[in-house]
């Protein structure tokens, strides 16, 4: 379970007219301090499919506070680089959350309300 700020807007995307997907980035912060005293924080690579996908694009976008329950998946790429005129090839392993479950808890657009609303008081 992660709970986090979405860094961009979801983006719905089709796949065979019937398959969707919506790929995001939460940013999770840490539960503890550093050595300065700062709160750090992680971008996590958050994936939806279907229904899911569908809800998070249409209620949600950047800056909202969502709650994601979901499992890691490991990719594996090739990625290929120059050096020195040289071209060469890595293998590398990126993890990612597929989403099987979110929680809306709070949207950007209330806070910005809220601070409005602050003002005319």
């Amino acid at each position: 379970i992660l709970i986090g700020r979405l860094v961009e807007t979801p983006v719905l995307k089709v796949y065979d007219n019937e398959l969707l997907l919506a790929t995001v980035t939460l940013a999770v912060a840490r539960p503890f301090r550093n050595h300065e005293g700062e709160v750090d924080t992680d971008f996590i690579r958050c994936v939806f499919w279907d229904i899911t996908a569908k809800n998070i694009t249409d209620y949600c976008s950047k800056g909202d506070c969502i709650a994601v329950r979901g499992r890691l998946q490991s990719r594996l790429a090739d990625l290929n680089f120059e050096k020195d005129g040289e071209t060469l090839k890595k293998r590398i392993t990126s993890l990612e959350v597929i989403g099987e479950r979110v929680v809306f808890l709070s949207t950007a657009r209330h806070k910005k309300d809220e601070i409005l609303n602050e003002e005319f008081v």
